[in-house]
């Protein structure tokens, strides 16, 4: 059966991502090191991991396939997931794929290698989570879970 995976630290759609889930009738995970309320929907599953790093998105790295859909924001964890067969969302609806993994992974490095490299220790910040992107990440994870069924019923 089908499931979403949602890579819960800093995860800023874990509701909008349950809703979606239970209107499909979809077995929710929401992994995080600790934190989090559990929710009270009997499709959803709080796993709390031990400390340590990338310890949640190992969990969810051994257990997503074919037919499943993972929201993360980490792009190590999207490669191992699209490895894995499944749909991979970031937190703004934007879809890591085959196509684009490898691209995404490359500039990771690169802006990691940068920050390493910044002689003056400033620090960029991200854009803020919009509404537009909580919008887009709603219509992008209804997209995601109908293309996870049909793949499923092939």
């Amino acid at each position: 059966m089908s499931a979403l995976y949602i890579d819960a630290d800093a995860c800023p759609v874990k509701a909008e991502a349950e809703r979606v889930a239970t209107r499909h009738g979809w077995r929710m995970f929401v992994v995080s090191n600790g934190g989090l309320r559990p929710s009270p929907n009997p499709l959803v599953e709080t796993v709390i991991v031990s400390e340590g790093a990338d310890v949640a998105d190992m969990w969810i790295a051994e257990r997503c396939g074919p037919g499943d859909v993972v929201v993360t924001g980490d792009i190590p964890l999207a490669s191992k997931c699209i490895e894995a067969g499944a749909r991979v969302l970031r937190h703004n609806g934007e879809a890591f794929t085959q196509a684009n993994i490898g691209q995404q992974l490359a500039m990771r490095d690169l802006m990691a290698d940068l920050r390493a490299a910044n002689p003056l220790g400033m620090q960029g910040g991200g854009k803020a989570f919009s509404k537009a992107d909580r919008s887009r990440f709603l219509d992008a994870l209804e997209r995601e879970i109908r293309a996870a069924k049909s793949q499923a019923h092939r």
